[in-house]
């Protein structure tokens, strides 16, 4: 179980979503509201945005978030009008290095997914192993389930290649309730081509991890718009994403929400 945001608007400094909110992410590392398998995520962190060719860069560090001698000055510095978010508490057997330690990235996309398949790697990642393609299989570093499940979002949009991200993710969804059987799948996952972002809030056999959303948090410049895995601030602006949809958000246009 982890922690995630995500912020898409007016460019803002890194600081404003990561280390300065009342609950931002560097908090919930120490102090989340609404982990449930797990107390502390402080098993390393990262933040990804788009550089003016649209190409996704990242930082990541494997250690616990408040122990990187680099968070404040880069956050302070740092200025982006996208940015995707990650606090990490390690899932059993996939260790905390920089290899596991989300967001992901190819040259298109980034990804990250809060949650875990439970028994990965005796059920889903060997059908995954069968099924993916070499040039795809190749690019995995670590060995977490969140990025086996960024391989098979990658494959998929090579079988579908005119899919929007939420069909990306749907796509990914129904492929994994086909393999999934009795084991807990907790599965919010979320993916940015640096114009738009989309993620789910779904779970197989159990309850999904919470996941927020707002347009009207007003420490945040006007046309924003925010997701979060707990509301960064203490206000009635921010919603829950209801169980088993897909959230949408683009630039000028309203969250649009998708059921399952």
């Amino acid at each position: 179980m982890c922690r995630i945001a995500a912020y898409l608007g007016p460019e803002i400094k890194l600081r404003s979503l990561l280390t300065l909110p009342e609950h931002s992410l560097l908090k919930q590392s120490w102090q989340p509201r609404e982990l449930k398998y797990a107390k502390l995520n402080a098993d390393g962190y990262g933040y990804a945005w788009f550089n003016n060719d649209g190409k996704p860069l990242r930082y990541v560090y494997s250690e616990p978030i408040w122990a990187d001698p680099n968070l404040h000055e880069l956050a302070a510095g740092l200025s982006s009008d996208l940015w995707m978010a990650f606090i990490r508490s390690a899932s059993e057997g996939f260790g905390n290095h920089t290899a596991n330690t989300q967001p992901f990235r190819n040259a298109q996309y980034v990804f990250m997914h809060n949650g875990y398949i439970e028994d990965f790697n005796q059920s889903i990642r060997t059908q995954l192993l069968h099924q993916l393609p070499h040039e795809i299989h190749n690019d995995i570093q670590g060995n977490t389930d969140s990025e086996y499940l960024f391989a098979l979002t990658r494959w998929l949009a090579k079988q579908h290649p005119s899919s929007s991200l939420p069909d990306l993710l749907s796509h990914s969804l129904e492929w994994l309730n086909t393999h999934i059987e009795q084991q807990k799948a907790l599965l919010n996952l979320a993916i940015s081509d640096g114009r738009s972002i989309a993620v789910c809030r779904y779970a197989i056999n159990d309850e999904a991890p919470s996941l927020y959303y707002t347009t009207e948090d007003t420490n945040f410049p006007g046309g924003a718009q925010l997701i979060a895995s707990e509301p960064l601030h203490p206000d009635e602006t921010w919603h829950p994403v209801p169980e088993s949809h897909i959230l949408s958000i683009r630039p000028d246009h309203t969250p649009e929400l998708r059921a399952l």
